[in-house]
């Protein structure tokens, strides 16, 4: 069967663990040549061969800080020179960096949170452009549940700016749907095996959590990534603007 993404490239920040590098695997599995960023969790040897394998071409990874405005321009530019082009961007980057009531947040700590979920989305997205093969281009931000609900306790920040993902990805849906470029947001819930929950959420609180989800378990990266894959392909070029939520019924917007 031939793969619905041939001879396109795709940038997917945050690729190296967890829901970016599920989302890499499934584009690179369509067929699409795979850039990677990442900032402290490097992509293993195997991770990168397996990208080789599905797609038949060799990936790029790159460390970057998504919050340094010359370090994306320069990361930006070295994906369109070795790549020539830029179909499809994954703006995957994000944290919750630490839990805390805003009554006790520190302006730093807030403005880190605003620079990891929301400045890291629009340096990435401005420079990609520039180069973007604009026909049939993609753009999949990835927000969060918590930008529907508010999060758990301590996560007032963090879920304030994944809904204003929902506002950026509404926007520039707009901007961009007359050169053909689709934007769309997925709004994954409670996810395992992710480094967001292996630090942020303990064991009787995924149990719980897990309870009262109506399909009965928990999400898998590659849940997230079954969807931004559809995003990504030819057969979604009338969707745009969108909040795709994968949460098992867990919450409906």
């Amino acid at each position: 069967m031939a793969h619905s993404l041939q001879n396109t490239t795709a940038l997917v920040t945050g690729g190296g663990i967890g829901i970016g590098q599920a989302i890499a695997l499934g584009l690179a599995a369509e067929g699409s040549r795979v850039a990677i960023s990442y900032r402290s969790h490097a992509p293993e040897g195997d991770f990168l061969s397996q990208l080789e394998s599905l797609s038949g071409q060799k990936p790029l990874a790159l460390q970057l800080d998504a919050t340094n405005e010359a370090e994306v321009e320069a990361a930006v530019a070295q994906v369109a020179t070795e790549f020539g082009t830029i179909n499809i961007l994954v703006n995957n980057v994000g944290g919750l960096i630490e839990r805390s009531p805003i009554a006790e947040m520190s302006h730093s700590l807030w403005s880190e949170v605003v620079a990891v979920n929301l400045d890291s989305m629009f340096l990435t997205t401005r420079y990609a452009l520039a180069v973007m093969n604009a026909d049939g281009g993609r753009i999949i931000n990835i927000a969060s549940l918590a930008g529907r609900n508010g999060g758990h306790a301590g996560a007032t920040a963090y879920a304030s700016t994944k809904a204003a993902i929902f506002g950026f990805t509404r926007g520039l849906a707009k901007e961009l749907g007359p050169s053909g470029t689709t934007v769309n947001a997925i709004a994954p819930g409670f996810i395992e095996a992710t480094p967001f929950h292996d630090r942020f959420t303990s064991a009787d609180s995924k149990a719980a959590t897990i309870a009262t989800i109506p399909v009965g378990r928990a999400g898998t990266p590659e849940d997230v990534a079954s969807a931004a894959t559809w995003l990504a392909s030819p057969t979604a070029s009338f969707v745009s603007g969108i909040v795709l939520d994968v949460n098992g019924a867990q919450y409906f917007g």
